[in-house]
């Protein structure tokens, strides 16, 4: 079986990072644009960071620019505006498609592994929740906001440090 901890990706940075590297971890990955009508959920997300990443929470953000070319600056335009507009410091990943036939691999099985209905991401600002075993546990819709999932990610983080 196919897990989160399978697959590489692509810092901000252009560095390569395992993310077998988080085992053991919950993991909220999303697809996130800095000129969305969501962008201001940055916010949000960092917020579940802050208070969750020291009791095991991961944030995974990718920038995706296949939603209304909502995501067209560079690594470095990225980076300085997440940084200086919501002190962004969860882990920024490179930009990637995340339908289609460009689609970066872990986007095409987080979408496959959305069961019992996988489809394709609709929009930015789509978030999945992992548990510390790397499996899909969740998917959230671009309208839900980031405080929506504290309570999804609070249980998984107890789960985690039950079995730990």
């Amino acid at each position: 079986m196919t897990t989160l901890y399978d697959f590489s990706v692509l810092t901000l940075q252009g560095e390569s990072l395992p993310l077998a590297s988080l085992q053991g971890r919950v993991v909220l990955v999303v697809n996130t644009a800095s000129e969305c009508g969501y962008t201001r959920q940055y916010a949000g997300l960092q917020e579940l960071h802050t208070m969750l990443s020291a009791q095991g929470l991961a944030v995974l953000a990718f920038p995706c620019n296949q939603f209304g070319g909502q995501e067209p600056g560079s690594a470095a335009q990225i980076a300085a505006f997440c940084g200086q507009r919501f002190q962004v410091d969860f882990l920024l990943c490179a930009k990637v498609e995340v339908n289609g036939a460009q689609a970066d691999p872990l986007w095409r099985w987080l979408t496959q592994a959305d069961t019992p209905h996988p489809h394709p991401v609709k929009w930015n600002f789509t978030k999945f929740l992992l548990d510390a075993r790397g499996r899909v546990v969740k998917r959230y819709e671009p309208a839900v906001e980031p405080h929506e999932l504290l309570e999804d990610i609070q249980s998984l983080l107890g789960r985690a440090s039950d079995a730990g």
